[in-house]
């Protein structure tokens, strides 16, 4: 039977809760999934896997319908530059991947922030085509530049992808540079970054006198119920990098558990743009509520017009129709995200499918990012709904 939940003075029937069954009666084409199954479990097979290892998660509807682990959550001991390979650990010290092995999950923390201000947005505290200036006054440059909230969430303020704040000497000198960037590009013009989410982090704690953790676990993740996500540390999670310089930016060692960002690091582990840990089990019931206009069960965390907005072209906070990493699913209003550890996640409202594909690439150092394999999988899983 429907339940009814509360929210806004009115009763509502609530969202279905994801349910595990088989590809078909999710309406797949069980050969595709096959097929896609045994192509991840290949990714971490060899001396030199596409990443150690991974959990794919595949839904349509309320219906679960694939969730797989294959290789290893911990597999290495070290980086050995000499020879430009992994250290192996031992068989008996190695930690198999499961699917309920947390993940960093990277840049995916950019969707749980874009959310939180979207749910400021719905509220009317925050307005979309406001400027930051106008919650933000002591960020003088953005302010200077009418920098708008839409800017930030879309990726065309200007700003750069980064600033090395992992190298200033204290939160004073990282929270000084952050007010004083300036944007470099043209205003309007796609240019992805880390800044923009670090900035709606700051509108956001500026407006509600709130953390930006706290946020997110009281409008997100505990009204969905998502236990498992959180900021770190999180011991159990995927191991990640044995970081150094050169190819860091830091001195750390192998990272398990604590943010592998460096800048998200510097910042406590706790930002707008990185810090965030989850499973695939956790993802699917996020990814669910979008596709259900933010519900999930008796939960609601948006109203429908404004999750719809979300995922409407350029997307706030959401890639729109990326093939390079959403293969055959883009071209119709997919959207997504990818996290540089190797995570992705991608939502197709067409045809009310998700796919969720975790994956330790970094472990045991970062490479040439790779995601061919992930528009692989976007590309078997387009090829599932059309063959049902």
């Amino acid at each position: 039977m429907e339940q009814a939940c509360e929210r806004g003075g009115s009763r509502e029937l609530s969202a279905p809760r994801l349910r595990r069954d088989t590809p078909e009666r999710a309406g797949l084409d069980p050969e595709e999934i096959r097929h896609l199954v045994h192509e991840v479990r290949d990714l971490t097979d060899g001396d030199r896997p596409w990443a150690a290892g991974t959990v794919l998660v595949v839904g349509r509807g309320p219906y679960l319908a694939v969730e797989e682990a294959a290789g290893w959550a911990v597999r290495y001991a070290a980086y050995a530059p000499e020879t430009d390979t992994g250290v192996e650990l031992p068989p008996a010290d190695r930690v198999p991947m499961t699917t309920d092995t947390p993940f960093d999950l990277a840049s995916l923390t950019k969707l749980f922030t874009s959310v939180a201000a979207v749910q400021q947005i719905e509220r009317g505290t925050l307005g979309v085509d406001a400027r930051v200036g106008a919650y933000l006054p002591d960020f003088g440059a953005a302010a200077r530049h009418d920098v708008t909230v839409r800017q930030l969430l879309t990726h065309t303020s200007g700003l750069r992808p980064e600033l090395p704040l992992y190298d200033c000497t204290d939160a004073a000198e990282r929270l000084e540079r952050l007010r004083a960037e300036a944007p470099v590009g043209v205003p309007g013009t796609y240019c992805y970054s880390d800044l923009n989410l670090l900035l709606i982090q700051h509108v956001l704690e500026r407006l509600t006198g709130r953390t930006l953790d706290a946020l997110i676990h009281d409008g997100i993740t505990r009204p969905l119920g998502m236990t498992s996500t959180r900021f770190g540390p999180c011991p159990d999670a995927a191991a990640t990098e044995d970081q150094r310089r050169p190819w860091g930016k830091a001195d750390r060692g192998m990272l398990r558990g604590v943010v592998h960002d460096e800048n998200a690091w510097a910042l406590g582990g706790v930002a707008g743009h990185a810090g965030l840990f989850s499973t695939a089990g956790d993802l699917a019931v996020f990814c669910r509520a979008l596709l259900s206009g933010g519900a999930y069960g008796p939960a609601r965390i948006l109203g429908p017009d404004v999750a719809e907005l979300l995922l409407t072209p350029p997307g706030l906070g959401f890639a729109i129709d990326a093939p390079w990493f959403m293969g055959e699913l883009a071209g119709r209003g997919a959207a997504g995200h990818t996290g540089f550890t190797g995570t992705s996640l991608v939502l197709d409202p067409a045809t009310d499918t998700f796919v969720i594909l975790l994956a330790n690439t970094v472990h045991p150092r970062r490479r040439t990012p790779d995601s061919g394999p992930r528009a692989a999988v976007g590309t078997r899983v387009a090829r599932a709904v059309r063959g049902r």
